[in-house]
């Protein structure tokens, strides 16, 4: 089995649950690829397998069985971008905080590789959103897994969002921004903004104003066949546009618009772990604090 690795800097604490990972992944003789930034931040904390090979992004990663994201969310939405259309399945392995799409436990890992090897997992497709501009502003990685903002560059006044579905216009959004999310994504930023959680595989997309002007605006959801396009204006000569964690200064004059991409995240699913138990217990939905009993 030919395995990729991509993770970012972790606590002290963890050191062993990566050691083993390494270690149960060599005894089951996979063929191991580090994306490069991982492997010399491993290299003075663990002992690593003879014969990796590094990647870097850009690099195929084509023949590649799974990738392993080491991490937390974030760590795994980098790691979307680094597969692209080639759909690998990925499988994310939480050294973070909240933990919704990197939902293997480190003390679960054996588990996981265990059931990785035999074949007992699924797949759970998850949509991605895709951003045309008449300029190119995301350096060729347009897509991502969980939502795509337009926000206010300062702090100093709101911007206003002319916002179109497939051509018909919806609505100006005078706020501090404007984010569209995916299902994946609406446990995300979206939520924050008081956006509804939606089902991974529903195929919508939700429209949710970030600190709105005018209190009567509330979120919106659309299929995810539509095109939302955008016309943004302000005192600023720049607004911010993010894609998932990746932000950049966008002039008032760049056209932009979103839709559904052509292909999709692959993410691995284990038997014993689904959506609603991680929905629960990331918001601790049932919880009697007096117990600490779920009920």
């Amino acid at each position: 089995m030919k395995i990729a690795i991509l993770g970012k800097p972790f606590d002290e604490e963890y050191g062993p649950f990566i050691q083993n990972l390494f270690d149960e992944l060599q005894r089951r003789k996979a063929e191991l690829l580090v994306v490069e930034h991982f492997g010399l931040f491993l290299q003075n904390r663990i002992k690593l397998p003879e014969g990796i090979t590094t990647f870097n992004r850009g690099d195929s990663l084509a023949g590649v069985d799974f990738v392993l994201s080491l991490g937390g969310d974030g760590t795994l939405l980098d790691t979307v971008t680094y597969v692209g259309a080639l759909q690998i399945p990925i499988l994310g392995i939480n050294t973070g905080r909240l933990g919704f799409l990197a939902t293997i436990a480190h003390d679960s890992i054996n588990l996981a590789l265990d059931a990785l090897f035999k074949g007992h997992y699924t797949f759970d497709d998850r949509a991605l959103i895709r951003v045309d501009s008449d300029l190119e502003i995301f350096d060729g990685i347009n897509f991502g897994l969980n939502e795509f903002s337009l926000l206010k560059g300062d702090s100093s006044s709101m911007i206003a969002v002319h916002a179109y579905i497939d051509g018909e216009y919806l609505n100006t959004y005078w706020a501090d921004g404007l984010v569209v999310a995916t299902p994946t994504g609406s446990t995300g930023y979206s939520l924050s903004c008081g956006g509804p959680l939606v089902l991974p595989q529903t195929n919508n997309f939700v429209i949710s104003p970030v600190c709105p002007h005018n209190l009567n605006v509330r979120p919106m959801i659309v299929s995810d066949r539509s095109v939302i396009s955008f016309e943004v204006e302000g005192r600023s000569s720049t607004y911010l546009a993010s894609l998932d964690s990746r932000s950049v200064p966008v002039d008032m004059s760049v056209q932009i618009a979103v839709r559904r991409e052509n292909f999709v995240a692959r993410l691995v699913k284990l038997h014993h772990v689904n959506f609603l138990t991680t929905l629960r217990g990331k918001l601790n939905w049932g919880l009697d604090k007096r117990t600490n009993i779920f009920r």
